[in-house]
């Protein structure tokens, strides 16, 4: 058996249970391992449902141009396909990003723009409105637009949670996953949910984001937003994406927990991964309560350590943060 393209094999990604990370936690705890995907990311699973739901509406015709902010990854899987189906990609994303995502993306032939992070999401500077601007003024080119594109959380409810749901056959009681753009939350629990309506459903915030303060009042409290250091989750705004009707509440993580927590996994599992999954792996903590004997939870981990070489895995940068 063979695959025809790069794009084929993206999805059916392992779950893997946990066994010394968890100690103290009574509930069976797995991850489901996104970075086996080809570009490393859950992303990866967005990337062609954006692309084929664009293709089908006509917003992205042949020779076009994909533009989109990113943190790194979802810029990674929209390479990827725009290379299977030969489409151009322009990608904004922030200066807090790892040099190596920006490196990557480059590799993978997309172009670029590095902008400041410490900006308000409306001023002209800030990576969401370059990407919107950049749309409107290259002819044939599509605005992805993933913090409110439906296709999203759509991709995640096709398959994200089905996979879940058959790995686990049907045993699963609580799903933990950091939230930034909303789509894996949102998608996978509303799937799961529909399942079983007794499925927890609990989303990872950082300190600085707006989003676990809106979930619990409806309202954005300007004084909980502020600069972090922890990238792809949280978020300064509140994302279209996000059904906070299926979370059924949040865990907030310190930028220093998540990072440690990264490291501890690689060490004591042999599990190689990002730092939002390193902050969902420390969010355990905060529900260890909760947890019990009999529970099978299911960890969504987003990306690969490999991304953060020079920060969460170098010893002098969690020196300089005073994490170490």
């Amino acid at each position: 058996m063979y695959y025809n393209n790069i794009i084929e094999t993206i999805g059916n990604t392992p779950l893997i249970r946990l066994n010394k990370i968890t100690a103290g936690i009574k509930a069976t705890v797995l991850v489901k391992v996104e970075f086996f995907n080809p570009g490393n990311s859950i992303k990866d699973r967005i990337a062609v449902q954006l692309v084929e739901d664009a293709e089908a509406s006509g917003e992205l015709k042949p020779g076009g141009t994909i533009i989109e902010g990113t943190s790194g990854n979802t810029g990674m899987g929209l390479a990827l396909v725009a290379i299977s189906k030969g489409y151009k990609c322009i990608f904004t994303t922030t200066d807090k990003q790892s040099k190596e995502k920006i490196d990557i993306l480059k590799a993978v032939g997309a172009e670029v723009e590095v902008c400041p992070t410490d900006v308000a999401p409306d001023d002209p500077r800030s990576y969401y409105s370059r990407a919107k601007q950049m749309s409107e003024e290259i002819p044939n080119s599509f605005y992805v637009n993933q913090y409110y594109n439906l296709s999203n959380p759509k991709a995640h409810y096709k398959t994200t949670g089905p996979e879940i749901w058959e790995q686990t056959q049907g045993k699963i009681t609580h799903l933990v996953v950091g939230v930034g753009t909303g789509g894996t939350i949102s998608g996978t629990g509303k799937f799961l949910k529909e399942k079983d309506p007794g499925i927890k459903v609990v989303g990872i915030d950082s300190y600085g984001s707006a989003l676990q303060k809106y979930h619990e009042t409806g309202e954005i409290d300007e004084s909980e937003i502020y600069p972090y250091i922890t990238e792809g989750i949280g978020e300064d705004i509140i994302p279209g994406c996000v059904n906070f009707e299926v979370i059924d509440k949040f865990v907030k993580v310190t930028d220093k927990d998540g990072a440690v927590a990264a490291r501890e996994m690689a060490r004591k599992e042999g599990i190689f991964a990002g730092y939002s999954a390193g902050s969902a792996i420390a969010g355990l903590q905060y529900l260890k309560d909760e947890l019990k004997e009999g529970d099978l939870v299911v960890v969504i981990l987003h990306d690969h350590g490999s991304r953060y070489v020079g920060k969460v895995y170098n010893d002098d940068w969690m020196k300089a943060q005073g994490f170490l």
